[in-house]
């Protein structure tokens, strides 16, 4: 999950995922200057987040039952046990 502090959207995304098994990496794109750059290039030139990328494939701010949708398709073993 590309991210960044104070984004309202990406606390909500967590919070979401919390009790979920989904085991995700958390990337701050204010941190890492190759992550905003990923970020923008799927964005349309904006630093939207969150975006998460699923078995390649990127959504920028997809909700909890899209983004787990994604992930049973096509990255079912993200789920964990």
């Amino acid at each position: 999950m590309y991210w960044r502090p104070g984004c309202t959207y990406c606390m909500a995304l967590r919070l979401r995922l919390l009790f979920t098994r989904l085991r995700y990496t958390r990337v701050n794109i204010w941190r890492d200057p190759d992550a905003a750059a990923f970020v923008r290039s799927v964005a349309d030139g904006n630093e939207t987040v969150p975006t998460v990328t699923v078995a390649g494939r990127a959504m920028v701010n997809p909700s909890k039952r899209q983004l787990l949708e994604a992930v049973r398709a096509h990255a079912p073993h993200l789920l964990g046990r």
